[in-house]
C-alpha cells in the first residue's frame, strides 16, 4: 500500500500497464451495440409511457 503521492502514482502506473486495451475496432462494435441498445431501450419507455398515459386518460374521463 503506497504511503506517499509518490508511491500512488507508482503503483498506478504499475497497474495501468496490465490493462488490456480494447482495439479501434472493438471500442467501434461495442459503441454501437451501446448505442443499439439504448434506442431500443428508449422505444420501450416512450410506448409504455405513451400507452399509460393514454390508459390513464381514458380512466379519468369515463367517470
Amino acid at each position: 500500500m503506497a504511503q506517499t503521492p509518490v508511491g500512488f502514482f507508482k503503483e498506478v502506473t504499475d497497474e495501468l500497464k496490465k490493462v488490456v486495451w480494447p482495439t479501434k475496432e472493438e471500442v467501434i462494435r461495442l459503441t454501437g451495440v451501446v448505442i443499439l441498445v439504448s434506442v431500443i431501450v428508449g422505444l420501450f419507455l416512450g410506448g409504455a409511457d405513451f400507452i399509460l398515459t393514454k390508459l390513464v386518460e381514458v380512466l379519468i374521463l369515463r367517470r
